[in-house]
């Protein structure tokens, strides 16, 4: 039986809790920069006009950049379902046979998608928090044509090894599209689609790349753009055939959302000052710093192989996820709990977005609060002091 998160009381509070500066440390979405959010407020442009033209042309140039392949990017207005929507029925026919391997909420939201749009779909699952098996979901894929899959879990914080088993399914069938998720791991995590034989990546702005909600983004290799489907029946909008060929050229065929796009380039600014490599270790020492502190205060991390975007970490005995983040968010923190059904199972923290390596420690004080709030045994400073060693 689950227990309700108790809500909380002025006592349960210390007194100078109003003084807090209220964060974002939920993996989604994320802490904005400054500078992001001026962009935002700069006079209205027109999406026709050249500084419009030019403000998508470079967000679309540095968000391959960031990807660190050749791949064309379109950016759809919308969320990064909105983006694997319309990847999904702009390279795969009516009635094709789609894999879709899951672990977890969000790999599951593909193959129900799917499933919706009449595919002929095949489901490879493990539980939630376990890792995909290369070889299990390689030999579904025989006679696919296309296998949707899931590389950071957002719901369980598993890193599936995108790499393995792109190249295990390939080995099987040549021919087969890969479409990965890539939502809360481009931008967070290594990736290297052409090595590893994948076609298109999608995500979203409110992850990694530090920016509002409201933008996907899809990134297609050059091989693939010669399969996909011109006037696919299964969309208008999300026709991604029409919208690269008119982002290619600098232009959108709806409405895009201009403002955001210019806020996109901003951010994108940040992520791109230092190496590749460099910004997927420090993402990884962050997220590292957290399940370090975790596990310090008897919250042991989920997933045996943990994505650097979001720590989903097991509460002390006695206590739930629904109260750990109900704590913190009595504190101004908002983290969340488990997604359904382990609201109270975990709970889960990022430093995705506008974060450094001091707001991992930061965030390690918030445990050692919240769990001394919610009466849980443990010596002060070992949360702080597990974080500051994973830092080093």
């Amino acid at each position: 039986m689950t227990q309700t998160a108790p809500s909380a009381q002025p006592s349960d509070v210390h007194e100078y809790t109003p003084l807090n500066r209220h964060r974002l440390i939920a993996p989604g979405p994320v802490e904005v920069a400054p500078d992001v959010l001026l962009a935002l407020a700069q006079p209205q442009m027109h999406h026709r006009a050249q500084e419009g033209i030019d403000r998508l042309m470079e967000a679309r140039q540095k968000l391959t950049r960031l990807l660190g392949d050749p791949y064309d990017a379109v950016i759809t207005t919308s969320s990064g379902t909105g983006a694997f929507e319309g990847a999904l029925v702009s390279t795969t026919p009516p009635g094709a046979k789609v894999v879709n391997a899951q672990a977890g909420k969000f790999s599951e939201r593909w193959g129900q998608m799917a499933q919706r749009f009449g595919y002929d779909v095949q489901i490879v699952a493990k539980p939630w928090g376990e890792l995909l098996d290369a070889d299990e979901v390689a030999q579904a894929c025989k006679d696919a044509h296309t296998l949707c899959v899931t590389h950071s879990e957002t719901s369980t914080g598993a890193l599936h090894d995108l790499g393995a088993i792109a190249k295990a399914a390939r080995a099987q069938n040549p021919d087969l599209i890969i479409i990965a998720d890539c939502i809360t791991s481009y931008g967070v995590a290594e990736l290297h689609p052409a090595a590893w034989g994948v076609d298109v990546i999608v995500s979203g702005s409110q992850k990694g790349t530090a920016t509002p909600p409201g933008l996907g983004f899809v990134l297609f290799s050059p091989e693939v753009q010669t399969r996909m489907i011109k006037d696919t029946p299964h969309g208008f909008y999300l026709d991604m055939t029409r919208e690269l060929a008119g982002q290619k050229a600098g232009s959108t065929p709806q409405t895009p959302a201009i403002n955001l796009i210019y806020a996109l380039s901003v951010a994108l600014d940040r992520l791109l000052a230092v190496p590749l490599n460099v910004l997927w270790a420090e993402q990884r020492c962050k997220n590292s710093a957290l399940i370090a502190a975790g596990t310090a205060l008897g919250a042991p991390a989920w997933a045996t192989r943990t994505s650097p975007a979001v720590a989903v970490l097991k509460p002390p005995a006695g206590i739930t996820g629904r109260q750990v983040a109900a704590r913190l968010a009595a504190m101004g923190q908002r983290a969340l709990a488990g997604q359904a059904p382990y609201e109270d199972a975990v709970f889960r923290l990022s430093t995705m977005g506008y974060a450094d390596r001091y707001d991992a420690l930061a965030i390690a004080g918030m445990l050692e609060d919240a769990f001394a709030g919610l009466g849980v045994q443990f010596t002060r400073g070992a949360g702080v002091q597990a974080a500051w060693q994973a830092l080093k």
